[in-house]
C-alpha cells in the first residue's frame, strides 16, 4: 500500500497544483472585488501553452533547455518522498528533511542558471535575486524543521509527523508557534508570493521568478509554471502536515485510510491556499533591500525554535 501512497501522493499534486494556483487567483479576486477567471484557468493556460511553439533564445546552451526538466523532476521527487497523504511511501528510508533542502535548492539553481544563460538583464537580475532569497530561506527551512524533529528524536519527515499526530499537544508548543511563523515566512519567499515577490505583474524592475523565466515560450513555459504551482501545492502540504497531521494516513495504510487521508490533505492544503491569498490582499511588496531583513527574522524566529525545543526536551527528560 506505501506504493499506492506514492501514487496518489504524485498523481495528487500534479492535478491539483494548477487548481490551487486557480484557488489562489479566484480567492484574490473576490476579495477585489472582481469576478476571476476560476479555479479551472491555470489548466487552460497549460494547455494553450503545450500548443505552442517551442521557441529558443539565440547564444543558450543546454542548460536553459534541461532547466524546466531539472525543477519539475526535483520537485516531483519531494512530492514522492513527502509524507503527503500517508506517514509511509516508498522513498521513505531518504525522506528527511536535509533530502527535501538539498531538492528544493536544486531546482531553484536550475533555474537561476537557465537566466544566467539566456544572457540577458533581465535574466541575470532576476537570477541574482532569486540566489539571494534562496541562501537565506533553505537554511531557515533546515533549521525550523530541525525544531520540529527534536521531539521526534528522528530527521525523517515522517517519524515527524507521525509524532506530531500521536502527540498533539506539541503543536501548541512555543517551539511549534515559532517554527511555524518561520515556515510560513519561508514558503511566502521560496514561492515567489507577495509581499517578496507579486506573481501577477510583469514589471521588469521588481520580478524576481519572473524574470529568470521571460524568455521561455510554449511547452517549456508549461512545464516551468506548472512545476512552480506543484512547489507552492507541496510546501503547503507539507506545512499542513507537520502542523495539523490529522487525517494522513499511518505507515501501512487501507485503501480506505488513503482516501482519508487524500480529502484530508486536499482541504488543508485549500485552506492554507485561501488565508495566503487572502492575506496578499492587504499587503505591499517589500522593496528589495528589505526582503533580507524579513528573511533574516525568519531565520532568529527557527533559532529561537530549535532553542525552545532543546530547554522543554531536556526539561521532559
Amino acid at each position: 500500500m506505501t506504493y499506492l501512497a506514492g501514487f496518489v501522493q504524485v498523481a495528487g499534486v500534479i492535478a491539483g497544483a494548477p487548481l490551487v494556483i486557480g484557488l489562489m487567483r479566484q480567492v484574490r479576486a473576490r476579495a477585489e472585488g472582481r469576478t476571476g477567471a476560476g479555479i479551472w484557468q491555470p489548466w487552460r493556460d497549460i494547455r494553450k501553452l503545450l500548443g505552442k511553439q517551442n521557441l529558443k533564445p539565440l547564444g543558450t546552451t543546454w542548460v536553459f533547455a534541461a532547466a524546466p526538466a531539472a525543477l519539475a523532476a526535483t520537485t516531483l521527487v519531494i512530492v514522492a518522498t513527502a509524507p503527503l497523504v500517508a506517514t509511509g511511501s516508498p522513498l521513505d528510508p531518504i525522506a528527511d528533511l536535509i533530502t527535501v533542502v538539498g531538492l528544493l535548492f536544486l531546482g531553484t539553481v536550475a533555474l537561476t542558471l537557465a537566466g544566467i544563460d539566456t544572457a540577458t538583464a533581465f535574466g541575470g537580475m532576476g537570477a541574482s535575486r532569486e540566489i539571494t532569497i534562496a541562501a537565506l530561506v533553505e537554511p531557515t527551512i533546515l533549521v525550523a524543521v530541525f525544531a520540529l524533529s527534536i521531539p521526534a528524536n528522528s530527521a525523517n519527515l515522517g517519524a515527524i509527523v507521525g509524532n506530531t499526530s500521536a502527540h498533539p499537544g506539541q503543536v501548541i508548543s512555543l517551539a511549534s508557534a515559532l517554527a511555524f511563523v518561520a515556515l510560513v515566512i519561508v514558503i511566502v519567499a521560496e514561492t515567489g508570493r507577495l509581499p517578496v515577490d507579486n506573481p501577477s505583474t510583469h514589471l521588469e524592475l521588481t520580478m524576481v521568478h519572473e524574470a529568470m523565466v521571460l524568455e521561455y515560450a510554449g511547452p517549456k513555459l508549461a512545464m516551468v509554471e506548472w512545476a512552480s504551482g506543484m512547489r507552492l501545492t507541496v510546501l503547503l502540504a507539507l506545512l499542513a502536515n507537520l502542523f495539523f497531521p490529522w487525517g494522513i494516513a499511518g505507515a501501512d495504510p487501507s485503501a480506505l485510510d488513503l482516501i482519508v487521508g487524500a480529502g484530508a490533505i486536499a482541504l488543508k492544503v485549500a485552506a492554507l491556499a485561501a488565508v495566503m491569498a487572502a492575506v496578499e490582499v492587504f499587503l505591499a511588496k517589500l522593496r528589495l533591500f528589505r526582503v533580507p531583513e524579513l528573511l533574516a527574522g525568519s531565520f532568529v524566529l527557527a533559532l529561537l525554535a530549535v532553542t525552545a525545543a532543546n530547554f522543554f526536551t531536556g526539561a521532559a527528560g
